[in-house]
């Protein structure tokens, strides 16, 4: 008989240090590659640490949804929250916020794996082969999933570090940081703003893998380590890319960050910008295994069949839908400026709402069920 699919097994716990590493390598997507290019003024790194230590309450949200049952009983701790109807629901519209993330960082990733490695390649077979990938780990479970962080996490977090080599002349120039205030915001400033906050989303996700979490009254420590690393990768990255460009031509760079890799000089690698986006791979693969996860055990609870066992068959048709979507989205959609600029537009409106929503839904709830963290500890760990 042939062994069942053990995706949401719980054979172990997780303690902070992982939820740290998920915090900062959901932040850290497809949005850093690109975001440069869309602030174009110095004056916009305030803006990225005013919205991070916006994040930072969020934060403080998500951290007490962690130090209850609730979080711990998984499924069940949503239902007595919310009732089967309503999470039901929930569930569905989960499924939309879910699928947009994960094709605007499958696709735009796609893009400029095509752009600077592979130019002869069709779009389309990157993507099948990094959707592959991300199956691979996913297939394992989440507890595997999780682990994968770690390995996602060392490949990837001291790539910024480069950068340091644009803050020193001749390169850097003060001038370039020039002005620090505003005079005034234009509405593309307003759309810097949406996409920033966009960029810091990601870890509301993690309120449906509390189950997976040993979390005791650290965990508001170790969640905002993650969300400081963050916000310490945005500003360098940021002004490393004004320093490198200046505010007048950083717009002209569609993807800056990269560009700047293939500014390095290295006589045993030629091409540093084809070395860092092989490693960024580690990091795309990490989420996408999270987000088919989580849409495979979201659409098992809009369509009610929760009760049922994974389901192999089940699984790999999900993927399948999500595959067919991708190549669609990629032929009629993203291969179109015009149209990709709306997806992208889409997905800096969604990713912002998920990310100020969903903690305050999951307090304003317990406040309602009259729910504490005193009255319902978790374990410590």
């Amino acid at each position: 008989m042939m062994e069942a699919l053990q995706l949401f097994n719980k054979n172990e716990t997780y303690n902070g240090f992982y939820v740290m590493l998920m915090v900062n390598r959901l932040q850290m997507l497809y949005f850093f590659l690109i975001m440069p290019r869309f602030l174009i003024h110095s004056y916009m790194i305030w803006v990225i640490i005013a919205v991070g230590i916006l994040s930072q309450l969020n934060i403080l949200l998500l951290s007490k949804w962690f130090l209850t049952r609730f979080s711990s009983d998984g499924y069940n701790g949503f239902v007595q929250l919310f009732g089967k109807k309503l999470v039901r629901l929930l569930s569905f519209i989960g499924l939309f916020f879910i699928l947009l993330k994960l094709f605007v960082i499958m696709l735009g990733f796609s893009e400029m794996v095509q752009i600077f490695m592979f130019p002869a390649t069709d779009s389309n077979w990157l993507i099948f082969f990094i959707l592959l990938s991300c199956l691979y780990v996913a297939w394992k479970g989440v507890e595997k999933t999780i682990r994968f962080v770690v390995i996602s996490f060392f490949c990837t977090f001291w790539m910024f570090l480069f950068f340091a080599f644009f803050f020193f002349p001749p390169i850097a120039q003060l001038s370039d940081l020039y002005p620090i205030i505003p005079m005034e915001l234009s509405g593309d400033s307003w759309k810097g703003i949406l996409l920033i906050l966009s960029s810091f989303s990601g870890p509301e996700f993690l309120v449906f893998l509390g189950p997976w979490f040993k979390t005791n009254n650290k965990t508001f420590r170790y969640l905002s380590y993650g969300n400081a690393l963050t916000v310490i990768e945005y500003v360098s990255l940021y002004m490393a890319s004004l320093f490198y460009f200046g505010s007048n031509y950083l717009s002209k760079s569609p993807f800056p960050i990269v560009t700047m890799g293939r500014y390095f000089q290295n006589p045993v690698i030629e091409r540093i910008d084809m070395v860092m986006l092989s490693l960024e791979l580690f990091n795309i693969v990490f989420a996408g295994s999270i987000f088919l996860l989580l849409f495979y055990g979201a659409s098992k609870i809009a369509n009610g069949k929760v009760d049922k066992p994974p389901s192999r068959v089940g699984f790999l048709f999900s993927v399948f839908i999500i595959l067919i979507g991708m190549i669609l989205v990629n032929e009629w959609i993203w291969k179109a400026d015009e149209k990709q600029v709306i997806l992208l537009n889409l997905q800096i409106l969604a990713g912002s709402l998920s990310y100020l929503v969903v903690p305050i839904i999951m307090i304003v709830a317990m406040k309602i069920k009259g729910v504490n963290k005193h009255e319902t500890p978790k374990e410590n760990g």
